[in-house]
């Protein structure tokens, strides 16, 4: 195996900034295909907590990470990153897609009002310019990284001209800076030491075909998918894991398998449907333990129980074949746990997820209660550091119930926020980082 791809398997904030630093150990190059800055990814190492919204996880271990074509970049956010790695002593060693498109400060504003347009019919975005972008992409007048280079084209000026038309016409508004100012903060953004602007595509194709083993680390998670996700609640790009070929112009042929990421449990941030909710001390202690807060926004996540329906449906739509689970050390002493098998729609029972958001939202999860564990005597880190055999057979038993229900193979877990909390299961250790 010299390619792998990690998507989230929920609504995001699965964890998968800590597997991807985990597995990235064992993979010279990774990749991020989609998303922008409204996608926080949390890595923390003993003391130091690095967190990332445009950034490549990899970066943390040095590897050479690339941003895909795939990805809307704000300049303004990577140029923060890359002094964040600077200061940690970290030389940043950076390939970015000429393809890419741009997020710009009239991208932002745009976001922010018609969020407020929307009133209750508002999605809950982050109001950080991504939905714009990509529909500026779609309507073929956003501008893109090698725009950015050829500052003969006009394309800038082009792109600055009719947003500003926009914003008058639609929203009586006009933009907080003027393109020169928009100019000097591109051009900075591509001018960085430790930054290569080129075609990303053929760069990792090149990797791959010269036995270089690549990562590619997704962002949000499959149920925010454009397409597959609980529509309209959802995201402005493709979160699966053949967006993997599409965000960065590498072949499907050359993407050996797909690791999903999901929490013991299910968190959502933001409106929309979420059958398994949890109101009341359940959820809220959930919540307190697990730091249920995002990365980029601060908002207090949705906490549930674990929904199999929607975790079957994430598998099958990424074609999974491993999984890895997260924050289980949340769940102790929770006794009992509840696990939605099945919804119940109109009196009918469906193991399938509507593709309504009117009929998901009238769904009511049916649940299976399974035994809990209780804290074992020794602590998170050196039970990990022990392996499976120490793990609380209750947790064994929870993890099994998870591989029945979605026939995928558990090749990860994490009991813990640090990089040493983590047991990885000694077949899939040879397959991740040996590559056999």
């Amino acid at each position: 195996m010299k390619t792998l791809v990690v998507v989230g398997l929920q609504w995001g904030d699965e964890g998968k900034g800590k597997c991807v630093d985990v597995l990235s150990e064992g993979f010279d190059i990774v990749v991020r295909f989609q998303g922008g800055s409204n996608a926080g990814h949390t890595v923390k190492i003993d003391k130091e907590i690095h967190k990332f919204r445009l950034m490549p996880t990899g970066a943390v271990r040095g590897k050479t990470v690339v941003i895909g074509n795939g990805v809307v970049v704000d300049p303004v956010v990577l140029l923060e990153e890359i002094g964040q790695l600077k200061e940690a002593g970290l030389e940043p060693d950076l390939v970015l897609s000429d393809r890419a498109h741009v997020i710009t400060p009239l991208h932002v504003q745009i976001d922010s009002l018609q969020e407020e347009e929307k009133g209750k019919g508002r999605v809950g975005t982050t109001k950080r310019g991504i939905g714009p972008t990509y529909a500026d992409k779609a309507n073929r007048i956003g501008i893109r990284i090698c725009d950015i280079v050829d500052s003969d084209s006009g394309a800038l000026e082009h792109f600055f001209e009719i947003s500003s038309r926009r914003m008058a016409r639609l929203h009586d508004s006009e933009p907080s800076v003027g393109v020169i100012e928009l100019r000097k903060t591109l051009l900075k953004m591509i001018d960085q030491e430790g930054v290569r602007v080129c075609d990303s595509g053929e760069f990792i194709q090149e990797a791959i075909l010269s036995n270089r083993r690549v990562l590619f680390e997704g962002a949000q998670g499959a149920l925010l998918d454009m397409d597959h996700g609980t529509y309209p609640f959802v995201t402005s790009s493709n979160c699966v894991a053949s967006a993997a070929s599409t965000g960065t112009g590498v072949p499907m042929l050359l993407l050996d398998s797909v690791m999903g990421i999901c929490k013991a449990y299910t968190t959502r941030v933001g409106e929309g449907p979420f059958p398994t909710e949890i109101d009341g001390e359940a959820g809220d202690a959930i919540r307190e333990r697990g730091h249920e807060f995002g990365t980029v926004t601060g908002r207090p996540r949705r906490c549930g129980w674990l929904d199999l329906v929607a975790l079957r449906y994430a598998v099958r739509v990424n074609g999974a074949k491993l999984l890895a689970i997260t924050k289980l050390d949340v769940l102790t002493n929770l006794r009992p746990l509840k696990v939605c098998i099945a919804y119940d729609l109109d009196g009918i029972e469906t193991r399938t997820l509507p593709a309504s958001a009117i009929a998901y939202s009238q769904a009511k999860p049916i649940f299976e209660e399974l035994d809990g564990w209780e804290q074992p005597e020794k602590p998170w880190r050196e039970v990990a550091e022990a392996g499976m055999e120490s793990i609380p057979e209750e947790m064994r038993e929870y993890l099994r119930f998870i591989e029945k229900q979605t026939s995928a193979e558990v090749a990860m877990i994490s009991i813990g926020p640090d990089r040493s909390e983590t047991v990885i299961m000694p077949k899939a250790r040879k397959f991740l980082f040996n590559g056999d």
